[in-house]
């Protein structure tokens, strides 16, 4: 067993179920922010980070589990940051 507590196997299984939340929630607010408004740029921010959230469940799943949480923490940030600053 590892010093953090989680066998492999589980690090991997909890960061499937992280990036599969994740996955459904950028869903959720991109179906809410295009009822506000219609715009290329929300669709495209939120569906990159929809596929980020794909890219990180298959990366856990073949054992990548560090390079996923980093993915998936920069891509999200990044995500927040493009709603916060660019989009109107």
């Amino acid at each position: 067993m590892s010093t953090s507590g989680l066998s492999p196997k589980q690090a991997r299984q909890l960061r499937i179920a992280a990036a599969s939340v994740l996955l459904v929630a950028m869903a959720a607010v991109l179906a809410i922010r295009l009822a506000s408004r219609t715009s290329v740029l929300v669709v495209g921010v939120y569906g990159l980070a929809m596929i980020l959230c794909g890219v990180v469940i298959e990366l856990s799943r073949n054992g990548r589990t560090r390079l996923g949480t980093w993915l998936l923490a920069g891509g999200l940030a990044a995500a927040l940051a493009f709603d916060w600053l660019i989009l109107p």
